[in-house]
């Protein structure tokens, strides 16, 4: 394979629109995009419309049929992401997986051992985990570990379309087929089902909130302070659109906390405390571009008072690491850390969480 890779993109939505290819079109020296998949005749015609030379497709099983495509990145539904990326596995094609990576443990099994049976790579899109503040924060505490007091994980959003309308026009997908929108909608029920053993829809809202947002938060809160022992409380509130937890790590406890209103504000963070060292690690909305994570650090200042530093080394973009580091994975061999076998501990932790709040 040449040092160029071509990628299929699947699933032409806002964040392929906004956040994927734009990314590929700055990595020109290691990307080229020769095909574009999307349910929506509108969508695939105007974005194609910008990607000259592309080849358009409706259906994932025939762009995954097309040998000019080394990899795809499946940004699609949810629902979907599980077996078209196995699908893709089978044809040959490195995989770069969109958050979630699938929404059940026997999905993840499925793609574990499609892994293993193709040898491809796989990478999933776990963004916030390559910001250099967040690396940053994560060497800081490595020595730390055991002396950690507390730790805090907290996310409130308000909706993305605050940041999108105001920046960057997306083409949306208001033509798909009522046959196609009636069947996902069925197989994302009937998943969510399987996921969390009911139906109740509250619940089914609850994890929904914790497969779209809360994965960035618990992918990062694993990687910065480790997998905690066991669920100490979860709740949630409005419907299911408020959460809340508490896990315990032993020594110290991490509070999490998420939501989303309707306050045009992205306010996520992650925050631990040792005795003479609080780090944190604010984001920002990845739909404006460029816009880096910032690490804080609070330590002692002598017996009287405290130093603090606000900042960022570099406004790397994140996604454009993330897709450097997939490039390096496939080219070079090198190791990548965002694996089914490290994304499956999120589910692992989701059901817990669930099965705290069904009182299990």
């Amino acid at each position: 394979m040449s040092k160029i890779i071509n990628i299929g993109v699947i699933g032409c939505g806002e964040a392929a629109q906004i956040l994927h290819i734009p990314t590929l079109r700055e990595l020109s020296d290691r990307f080229a995009i020769t095909a574009l998949c999307d349910a929506s005749p509108k969508v695939i015609a105007g974005v194609g419309a910008s990607v000259p030379g592309a080849t358009l497709y409706t259906d994932a099983s025939a762009l995954l049929d097309d040998n000019s495509v080394d990899a795809v990145v499946i940004a699609n539904p949810n629902t979907y992401h599980a077996p078209i990326a196995i699908e893709a596995m089978e044809k040959g094609k490195h995989v770069l997986i969109e958050k979630p990576m699938c929404m059940t443990l026997s999905e993840a099994d499925l793609l574990a051992e499609a892994e293993r049976r193709t040898g491809v790579t796989v990478q999933v899109g776990y963004m916030r985990r390559h910001a250099p503040a967040f690396e940053e924060a994560v060497a800081l505490l490595a020595p730390l570990r055991g002396q950690i007091n507390f730790a805090r994980v907290h996310d409130f959003i308000g909706p993305n379309e605050s940041f999108i309308n105001a920046t960057v026009p997306v083409i949306r997908g208001s033509d798909i087929p009522q046959s196609v929108l009636d069947r996902t909608n069925s197989e994302t029920r009937a998943k969510l089902t399987e996921a969390i053993g009911t139906d109740d829809e509250q619940l089914g809202r609850v994890y929904s909130l914790l497969l779209g947002l809360s994965s960035h938060d618990i992918s990062a809160m694993r990687e910065l302070i480790g997998v905690p022992k066991g669920v100490i409380h979860a709740h949630h509130r409005r419907g299911g659109h408020f959460i809340t937890a508490a896990f315990d790590y032993g020594d110290f406890v991490c509070q999490f906390e998420t939501g989303i209103d309707s306050m045009a504000r992205f306010d996520a963070h992650l925050e631990v405390y040792t005795p003479e060292l609080v780090v944190r690690v604010d984001y920002d909305t990845p739909y404006i571009r460029h816009q880096p994570a910032r690490l804080a650090l609070t330590s002692a200042n002598t017996q009287h008072g405290v130093a603090q530093s606000i900042g960022h080394k570099t406004r790397g973009d994140s996604f454009v690491i993330e897709w450097s580091r997939f490039h390096a994975a496939i080219i070079e061999g090198a190791v990548h850390k965002t694996t089914i076998a490290d994304a499956r501990e999120d589910l692992e932790l989701f059901a817990k969480m669930m099965a705290v709040m069904k009182g299990e």
